[in-house]
This record gives structure tokens, C-alpha cells and sequence, in this order.
């Protein structure tokens, strides 16, 4: 029994470095964290397997990001849309996530997150969802409805640039270029 990379094709872990901002130790890392999630008896086929969302949400690395639940319903294939993982869909999350990802990337998939109702656009429920997941959805973290919508607001009168009421990703894109810790901060490190 070998380690990690005998489990991965030569070829294909090649082509997984083409295809992605990992480096080959950073792909052998994901393939070992994706198969400890796998039961003992899919470990063997981990390339072919699929892993339950809950397992994925038990990362330490998406334990406490708010976000979890968009980011495993935006990366999953799933035909059965169980938000379930490939290890293709797994590297395809962390190679986005590296710091190795240009903004551009990060910053189309940051956008697809906080696309809530997957309509290509984020509007105003879009928005309201985003605030409270940024700022916990206890009663106590809640704010009013006035504070709310001020907020909202200021986000679409700086980030609105053709005032139709949405921001669209050209629009979100731009917002971004001008935020430097936007790159640096969008990261999940196995």
C-alpha cells in the first residue's frame, strides 16, 4: 500500500496541476483529506467517490464559515443536487480558495456564494441574506429593519453603477478590484 500519490494516476495528477492553482503536494494533501472523509470502504475508489455535504461541513475549514452551505451547493456537480463533493469538485473549491487563485476567480465564485437565489444578479434579497450571514443570525446580531435597509442601500449607491436596482458581476467584479484584502482573505488552507 503506497501513499497518496500511488492512489492518483500520474497523468492525472498532472493534469489536476494544469487545471488548477495547486501545486502537486497541495493536490496530494486534498486527495488525503477528501479520502478521511470517505467510509473505510470507498477509500480504495476516493477519485470516484462522492462525499456527503455533512461530511464536507465538518472541515474545520468550513466549520465556521458562514457561508458553508453556499459554497458546498456552489462547487458540488451533484446531479442529484445533494450539494455531495467529487474529489474534482473538492480540488475545484480549494483551488479557488488558494492564494495561488487570481481575483478575477475568486472573485466570480465569491459572487455565485452570495448569488443566493442562483438568478445571476444580487438584489436586494441577495443582499439582505449576505448582511446576515456576515453578521450571525441570532436575534441579538440581527438588525432592525430601518438598519437594514440603510445598509443595503449604501451597498447598491456604491456598487449599483447602472441603478437598475441589482449589482450584476461586471458590477460586483469592480467593487472588488478595489478592495485590496478581497484576494487575501477569500482563502481556505488545508
Amino acid at each position: 500500500m503506497g501513499g497518496s500519490a500511488s492512489l492518483i494516476p500520474r497523468d492525472l495528477l498532472s493534469e489536476y496541476q494544469e487545471l488548477t492553482f495547486l501545486s502537486k503536494q497541495e493536490i496530494l494533501l486534498a486527495y488525503k483529506r477528501f479520502s478521511e472523509l470517505l467510509p473505510k470502504e470507498e477509500k480504495e475508489n476516493a477519485c470516484s467517490a462522492r462525499v456527503p455535504k455533512s461530511q464536507i461541513l465538518m472541515l474545520p475549514e468550513l466549520r465556521a464559515n458562514p457561508f458553508q452551505q453556499r459554497i458546498c451547493h456552489v462547487f458540488s456537480t451533484s446531479e442529484a443536487e445533494d450539494d455531495s463533493m467529487s474529489f474534482e469538485d473538492f480540488l475545484d473549491m480549494l483551488s479557488v480558495f488558494s492564494d495561488s487563485a487570481t481575483s478575477d476567480v475568486k472573485s466570480y465564485y465569491a459572487f455565485r456564494i452570495f448569488d443566493f437565489d442562483n438568478d445571476g444578479i444580487l438584489d436586494r434579497k441577495d443582499l439582505e441574506q449576505l448582511v446576515n450571514c456576515l453578521t450571525g443570525q441570532g436575534e441579538g446580531s440581527r438588525l432592525s429593519s430601518a438598519e437594514m435597509e440603510q445598509l443595503i442601500q449604501n451597498i447598491l449607491e456604491e456598487s449599483d453603477i447602472d441603478k437598475d436596482g441589482t449589482i450584476n458581476l461586471a458590477e460586483f467584479q469592480h467593487v472588488v478590484s478595489r478592495s485590496p484584502d478581497f484576494a487575501s482573505s477569500f482563502k481556505i488552507v488545508l
